[in-house]
């Protein structure tokens, strides 16, 4: 059964870094992680060892302008960054790995300031004002382009192609529905890897599998020693 791996890169870099805290800019560990527990997938639990048809990593090259802080006025050059550095070293990484393929998409062009969630909500909430804020509580509002669409585009082209009976991919939302169904209509086994996140009501409708091969991050793992969490994980049900 020759299966193809799918990787959201932005979205496994977020789990890596729950997983493994003290790796968190570790591109080197990140590369290996990510191929160990994309080819984990090949081995069933029959025992039977699947074929690997290829790797496919999905992501964005970091921000690399440099941007003046609306607040302390400081010029940022963002292309020093750990995050750019990061991102930068991981990419290189994955491309020596074998079988993988690393699909890059952009980041817009026009770049404005945000703030986090809980600093937003303060805002709205009359708790804080704009003249509150500090220097060091904005960052750069940057968006990807093109990383979803590539991944749509490979899993039909998969699917209508031929060119492999598995598809798995490693992400946590559900915009990649029509592009699954597509792939099961072609009779390609969709299977989902949210590493242990939680998916969306009504998700399971849409794929033929949930599993994931990467360890558990440790507030889950204590949570699950406590017996918190529910019977049905997500992540280990209707393991193919």
């Amino acid at each position: 059964m020759p299966t193809a791996l799918l990787i959201d890169g932005g979205y496994f870099i977020k789990r890596f870094c729950r997983i493994e805290p003290h790796n968190a800019y570790n591109a080197q560990r990140a590369a290996e992680v990510a191929h160990r527990w994309a080819i984990a997938h090949l081995k069933h639990a029959s025992g039977e060892q699947r074929d690997l048809y290829r790797i496919f990593f999905y992501d964005c090259p970091p921000l690399r302008k440099k941007m003046h802080n609306p607040i302390s006025g400081l010029c940022i050059d963002y292309s020093r960054s750990d995050e750019a550095l990061f991102r930068s070293s991981l990419h290189e990484a994955l491309k020596q790995k074998r079988k993988v393929a690393l699909r890059l998409g952009h980041l817009t062009d026009f770049s404005s300031w945000t703030t986090g969630s809980r600093t937003f909500d303060d805002l709205l909430k009359g708790k804080r004002t704009f003249g509150d804020l500090q220097a060091d509580e904005l960052q750069p509002d940057v968006r990807q382009k093109g990383v979803d669409m590539r991944i749509g585009i490979d899993i039909s082209s998969l699917a209508l192609k031929r060119q492999v009976r598995q598809i798995i991919l490693m992400a946590g939302d559900a915009d990649f529905v029509p592009a699954a169904k597509l792939a099961r209509r072609e009779g390609v086994d969709f299977v989902l890897d949210p590493m242990w996140s939680s998916i969306p009501k009504g998700l399971m409708e849409h794929i033929d599998g949930v599993r994931s091969t990467c360890p558990r991050p440790v507030q889950q793992q204590q949570r699950a020693h406590r017996g918190q969490l529910p019977g049905a994980i997500p992540g280990t049900a209707r393991v193919t």
